[in-house]
């Protein structure tokens, strides 16, 4: 089981499919980047992608499951196919020698912009909570990083909480000299709950 198995539960159940088909091309972009050897080869492959959504704009989807469920899912609540596709920069960046950081955190900041507006609610420090998600996978993903503050004690409103749940486990990762946790552990799913109830993240 992952995290996002247990996040999944706190979503809306109207919303869980579409909440499926975002998050299932962010992982399909991270599978490019796991699995290439050439970064040459690995933007290509990204590129496919970006550019297979951005024809849902205006094309209908081809028998990709995944490309798909965003034709069905996300583009009839009005989050379009180049919206999702703006994605891939995030991932490009895992691609060069020394990745951005700023470039690897942008792509946690534009995927919660797009969930945001699938929750139908809004904070002015949800750009900081998806890049600490963003850092905090980085971190999982082997990235060595440094220590990452958290927000303060903000709290956010109930309505986001089923997504910044995603960056109060990434402060977990983050923390200086701490060893990743194995996910969906009892301590992870009690730092849902808490936050669940108080909306902070650290």
């Amino acid at each position: 089981m992952r995290d996002r198995d247990l996040i999944r539960h706190y979503w809306p159940v109207e919303l869980r499919p579409a909440f499926d088909a975002l998050f299932g091309i962010d992982d399909a972009l991270g599978q490019v980047v796991a699995s290439t050897s050439q970064p040459a080869l690995g933007a290509i492959r990204l590129a496919w992608w970006r550019e297979a959504l951005e024809r849902l704009d205006h094309s209908p989807p081809p028998p990709e499951p995944r490309l798909q469920a965003v034709a069905e899912d996300l583009l009839r609540r009005g989050i379009s196919g180049a919206e999702v596709g703006a994605l891939e920069s995030g991932w490009a960046a895992w691609l060069d020698e020394e990745p951005d950081l700023d470039a690897v955190a942008a792509r946690g900041e534009t995927l919660f912009a797009l969930a945001a507006r699938l929750l139908n609610s809004k904070d002015p420090r949800l750009g900081e909570a998806g890049r600490l998600f963003a850092l905090g996978d980085a971190a999982r993903r082997g990235l060595r990083l440094p220590a990452t503050p958290g927000l303060g004690g903000h709290h956010f409103p109930h309505a986001l909480r089923p997504l910044t749940a995603l960056a109060k486990l990434a402060v977990r990762d983050l923390r200086d000299g701490k060893r990743l946790e194995p996910e969906a552990t009892p301590a992870r799913a009690a730092a849902l709950l808490a936050h669940r109830l108080f909306g902070t993240v650290a």
